[in-house]
């Protein structure tokens, strides 16, 4: 088990018995890559929204939740990805295309070196942006492969399909994205 690894499943195990930092730490540690895969399935204006309600649930069940942070992570995204598809059949739509606003970094809270760390949010960010403009089966399978590192049995358990098609979809988002990023930007972006 590698050491972030390691520190978020003693966090996970530590909160389930009440700590409270310990828990904010398992928060700040999963938040962003959690309301980027949100960000993926609902629109901008939704994603924050679903995200809080996702950790709602988190928080209500982390008792009975048993495992390491691998299967923490796999755990915690499928409650994500129940309520955002719960909130789009709510709103009787697909999902839309979402844009990342930047602005919204300044919310954050700092951390010990501010600037790198806001280099990196602005890649995540850039990054979130363009797998939101994969078809939603690719976005899903490189949201949950590549950016979450989960297996492909796990990310297709999430994404109710097959290990295979996930590779496939993954692949495919992966060599997508390649494109984009050599194509020069969009006007409006």
């Amino acid at each position: 088990m590698q050491g972030a690894d390691s520190e978020l499943t003693a966090a996970v195990h530590a909160a389930q018995e009440g700590d409270q930092i310990a828990f904010s730490r398992v928060f700040r540690a999963v938040h962003p890559r959690l309301l980027g895969y949100v960000r993926t399935m609902v629109a901008e204006r939704d994603a924050e929204d679903v995200t809080a309600e996702a950790w709602l649930h988190i928080s209500r069940d982390l008792a009975r939740f048993s495992g390491d942070a691998d299967r923490f992570r796999g755990w915690t995204t499928r409650i994500a990805r129940n309520r955002a598809l719960d909130h789009l059949r709510a709103r009787g739509r697909r999902p839309q295309e979402a844009h990342v606003d930047e602005t919204a970094l300044a919310d954050l809270p700092g951390a010990d070196d501010t600037a790198e760390e806001a280099i990196a949010a602005l890649a995540t960010s850039r990054a979130f942006h363009l797998v939101s403009r994969l078809p939603q089966e690719q976005a899903g399978a490189v949201v949950l492969r590549t950016v979450l590192g989960l297996d492909a049995r796990r990310a297709a358990t999430l994404l109710g399909c097959r290990p295979g098609a996930v590779r496939v979809a993954n692949h495919r988002g992966l060599r997508r994205l390649a494109q984009l990023v050599e194509d020069p930007p969009e006007r409006g972006l």
